[in-house]
């Protein structure tokens, strides 16, 4: 009986075409990669461009999408699971409130940093303009309690990611192209201007 099951559930897992793959989380899906690739380096070269093509599909107004949903994705219960006393001492409801939507922007800038280090420049820019577009579209901090405690934080926010692209890129201090500026963040010109001019 447990050989019958074993291999039903064999099958299961074989079966479907794929259906084990198909259910691995990210990392162990990069597992499997990386061990196929071991077993099977004449497969590097595709799989390099396969990798190159899907981090070339940037779009800024999709991650300016996912940037204003992080941001906004934060309600009172999380301030409060943040604020106030705890084992290390008292936190202030607006240093809680920069502390979660930092958190929610930073892995947006880590993206941002990883393709300028890939050479991916334009991909880089283009998510530089999505974070700061996501940023503005949150600025005025009427979509979200959170925002009302830490009503600077998207100007700041969107300074910082402008300045780690423009200082990170190998082209020396870089500034976005103006009609984008104009068109979709126009209060933010100093997005225009390279990275340390007056804002």
């Amino acid at each position: 009986m447990s050989k019958k099951r074993t291999k039903l559930q064999s099958r299961e897992l074989q079966g479907g075409r794929g259906s084990v793959i198909e259910r691995l989380d990210s990392a162990e899906a990069a597992s499997v990669l990386r061990c196929l690739l071991r077993r099977h380096p004449e497969l590097r070269p595709e799989t390099e461009t396969i990798a190159t093509d899907l981090l070339c599909d940037v779009s800024p107004f999709s991650v300016a999408d996912e940037v204003e949903n992080a941001v906004l994705q934060f309600d009172y219960d999380d301030l409060n699971a943040r604020a106030g006393r705890h084992s290390l001492g008292y936190v202030e409801p607006g240093e809680a409130a920069w502390e979660l939507l930092e958190e929610a922007v930073e892995p947006f800038v880590d993206d941002m940093k990883r393709y300028l280090e890939l050479g991916l420049e334009k991909q880089a820019q283009e998510l530089c303009q999505g974070i700061l577009l996501g940023l503005y579209r949150v600025r005025d901090g009427n979509q979200n309690d959170i925002l009302g405690w830490a009503s600077d934080f998207p100007g700041e926010a969107a300074g910082h990611a402008f300045e780690v692209w423009s200082e990170a890129s190998p082209k020396g201090r870089q500034q976005l192209p103006p009609d984008f500026v104009a068109e979709h963040i126009p209060e933010w010109k100093w997005a225009a201007k390279p990275s340390g001019a007056s804002r």
